[in-house]
């Protein structure tokens, strides 16, 4: 007995091998490949997307009689044409932070409670409709802002002149319903709160629990837990969550050009009427542009696009220190 064990064990795996189980071997290299052609092949559409975009810019621009950074003017099917993208800046990049400014800290708090605080019977039914919300199409958004929301912003734009004029950017000086960057921002804020939240609540499930039992036994509090167990544990998920909204609510279209009054005048007054997006604009003036103007829109989407590009990159490296720092605290 004691002798043919070994054999029969040192035999096993061989016979195994030789009988034909190398399927799962052959699966993980059919797995492999995919995976990588499927990075090579988003590598290459991405690519493609800025090659295209650079080349039909590049004919745009070359034609431009204004500066394209600077100019505030929209003209590309005059002649000659002037057209620049500072309104379009400032538009999108003031909405997007009043967005992330009110979205972020109202999606942690909506994700902690509930991930920690919420009872289950609670807990499932809210984080059901958060997802829901998640996939609403942003026309319905829009839709609703413009019906709904933006008469109700008349008297908190008062409110906010009445008593916060001083500040300069909440001074209302123009006559005129609530369709400014401001509303803007809000209706992005509305947009991307359920996707933060998303991401940040399945982030803080993931927290080991024994870290939370350890701190409990402790004699911490339950804010004192998350405080010092759950925030650090999940805040690069947080980042990455708030960057996903914040992808959104750069590129975001048809929601921002149903509330926004566009105008290409750059105003610190953040509740008077008028500003502009990216997006919108390119929205709102692709029907009707030559081909010559439907390239200088594709310039200002370019110049979106390396924004996009600049925001991930700088979300991702953020992340990445954040993870060699806490390797090194370690």
């Amino acid at each position: 007995m004691a002798s043919t064990t070994p054999t029969q064990i040192d035999t096993a795996p061989s016979a195994v091998t030789q009988s034909g189980r190398s399927t799962g071997r052959a699966g993980d290299k059919i797995f492999a490949g995919l995976s990588k052609g499927s990075g090579i092949l988003l590598l290459v559409i991405m690519a493609s997307i800025a090659v295209f975009l650079t080349y039909r810019a590049s004919i745009a621009l070359s034609k431009n009689e204004g500066n394209f950074l600077t100019t505030f003017d929209w003209n590309a099917s005059a002649t000659p044409p002037v057209f620049g993208i500072a309104v379009l800046l400032f538009g999108t990049v003031v909405s997007s932070i009043i967005a992330m400014a009110i979205a972020v800290p109202i999606a942690v708090g909506i994700a902690l409670f509930i991930s920690h605080y919420a009872p289950r019977k609670l807990a499932s039914p809210l984080a059901y409709v958060v997802d829901l919300l998640a996939a609403v199409p942003s026309i319905v958004y829009g839709i609703w802002g413009a019906l709904f929301l933006v008469p109700q912003l008349n008297g908190l734009n008062l409110w906010l002149d009445e008593y916060l004029g001083w500040t300069y950017v909440f001074e209302k000086t123009q006559v005129g319903v609530a369709r400014s960057l401001f509303t803007v921002g809000i209706l992005l804020a509305i947009m991307i709160l359920p996707i933060v939240t998303s991401v940040s609540r399945e982030v803080f499930l993931q927290v080991p629990r024994m870290n939370e039992e350890a701190a409990l036994a402790l004699g911490a509090t339950r804010w004192e837990v998350i405080r010092m167990s759950v925030l650090p544990f999940g805040r690069s998920g947080v980042i990455s969550a708030s960057m996903l909204g914040l992808g959104r609510a750069l590129g975001e279209t048809m929601a921002v050009a149903t509330v926004l009054s566009p105008s290409f005048l750059i105003s610190g007054h953040l509740l008077n009427p008028g500003g502009g997006t990216f997006a919108q604009n390119i929205a709102a003036k692709f029907d009707e542009a030559n081909e010559f103007g439907r390239d200088a829109l594709i310039a200002s989407g370019l110049v979106l696009f390396l924004l996009t590009l600049l925001v991930n990159g700088a979300a991702r490296l953020i992340i990445a220190r954040r993870k060699e720092f806490s390797g090194a605290n370690a």
